[in-house]
């Protein structure tokens, strides 16, 4: 027989997510929060509700990737439930499985990456608890969520932010409603955060400030492992070159392309816009977008006063290609809107590893405007090498969101050495109209191109 009541200890911030009704219940954050240890156990707790109500049912444990068991919330659950005197002798603990006295309800793992569609055919699903849940995809939860068929089903979500680009984020905290009982969880809530971590949080402080925000505060992860420019955007951060930044009205401003394409399968098309200002290099704004057509890109540009009298664009070589869908290259388009335009050629094999290096060195001289380059310098700081990790190899950029904006800061790069070894040791690499001509700054004066 189970008990009428039971006392189970939870950190404080946790007892109203637990209590009522609620279609989905979660909590996010850093390391040391007790989340995954306090959901672990209410799974257990909700098991014997559904066990002295005499329901039939099953508690589906996932997470995106699980191999096998061993990478399963299994052992989680069996040391919380194992950790109330309480609630051990109501369940049945095997090597390879949690259920009931009784049986009537057990534990399922599974792994929803490789084994979703077998989720879609199971039955009775009275809870499915997510941990780890950063990296499920948007097709994932499409597939999952429907299988939570009873009228008092829920679903649990658990989770360390990564990206506020993740499917999870983008379901459960951008567009959270009144059905979701979410709340954040750091260290801080747990009142029985251990000496030991707390010693590992005091040295990831002190010696790792740049990822101690993710681990730590449930923040976004800023640069992936291996990211190619995270040292520089932390400098430029530190550095105060990250703040506003206008443009000068006089100037010509930039803009360089990374080109995408049109319809929903299409890459991202993205640009940045900038000055070159003696050794400076100003940005001053970052768009993007995803299978839009040409008329978005310029109608953007137009209300952002990026115009055909004081604005280049600068393309990659395919610049010069027809769009498959309008019939029309991306060049001729931008040169019939009046604007003035420049192809940049391929660089042939290793073009990736030039505009990275370019970009590198360019960085420490560029300012960003805060406000209108946040998605850009997220895409810059994810950027990052493909490796494979059995030969311990890098495998070159990995292609994934970040890749698109990091190509047109690349060419960007590529472009502002170029002018600056073309203006020689005298000059900065930067014009300037005047009286209808254009003109070369110099140490001392101007003087009027040839």
């Amino acid at each position: 027989m189970t008990p009428a009541t039971l006392r189970i200890a939870l950190p404080p911030k946790l007892i109203p997510v637990f209590h009522g009704k609620a279609d989905v219940r979660g909590a996010y954050g850093g390391r040391g929060s007790a989340k995954t240890r306090s959901f672990a156990m209410m799974t257990a707790v909700r098991a014997l509700m559904w066990e002295s109500e005499g329901r039939d049912g099953i508690i589906l444990s996932g997470r995106q990737y699980m191999n096998s068991l061993e990478d399963s919330s299994l052992e989680e659950i069996k040391s919380a439930i194992r950790s109330e005197p309480l609630l051990e002798p109501y369940f049945d603990i095997g090597e390879k499985y949690i259920r009931t006295k009784s049986g009537r309800i057990h534990y399922v793992f599974s792994g929803l990456e490789r084994n979703i569609e077998s989720v879609k055919s199971k039955s009775r699903i009275l809870l499915c608890w997510v941990d780890e849940a950063e990296p499920v995809t948007e097709s994932s939860w499409k597939i999952l969520i429907p299988t939570l068929r009873e009228e008092d089903s829920e679903l649990w979500v658990t989770w360390n932010p990564r990206s506020k680009r993740s499917a999870t984020h983008e379901r459960f905290r951008k567009n959270a409603d009144a059905s979701m009982k979410i709340v954040e969880m750091n260290w801080r809530d747990n009142p029985a955060f251990p000496a030991k971590l707390e010693r590992q949080r005091i040295q990831d402080f002190n010696s790792r400030p740049d990822s101690y925000n993710h681990i730590w505060e449930g923040g976004f992860e800023e640069s992936a492992t291996g990211a190619y420019f995270a040292k520089q955007l932390i400098e430029a951060r530190d550095g105060g070159r990250i703040g506003r930044v206008g443009a000068d009205p006089y100037m010509v401003k930039r803009i360089f392309v990374d080109i995408g394409g049109t319809g929903a399968r299409a890459d991202a098309f993205a640009m940045w816009v900038s000055q070159f200002v003696g050794k400076e290099v100003r940005v001053l704004d970052h768009y993007e977008k995803v299978g839009q057509p040409i008329g978005a890109h310029l109608e953007w540009m137009r209300r952002r006063k990026y115009l055909p009298n004081d604005t280049q664009i600068f393309l990659p070589h395919d610049g010069e290609t027809n769009d498959r869908v309008i019939d029309v290259s991306y060049r001729s388009a931008f040169e019939g809107a009046l604007y003035e335009v420049e192809v940049i050629p391929n660089q042939g094999k290793g073009a990736a590893t030039q505009r990275i290096e370019s970009l590198r060195r360019v960085l420490p001289r560029c300012w960003f405007n805060e406000e209108t380059t946040t998605a850009g310098r997220e895409a810059l700081a994810w950027y990052h090498e493909k490796r494979d990790e059995n030969r311990d190899i890098g495998l070159g950029p990995e292609h994934d969101w970040a890749s698109h904006s990091s190509d047109a800061a690349g060419l960007m790069a590529l472009i502002a050495e170029r002018d600056r070894k073309a203006s020689g040791a005298w000059y900065s690499d930067w014009d300037v109209p005047i009286n209808g001509g254009r003109m070369e700054e110099e140490r001392n004066g101007y003087r009027r191109r040839a």
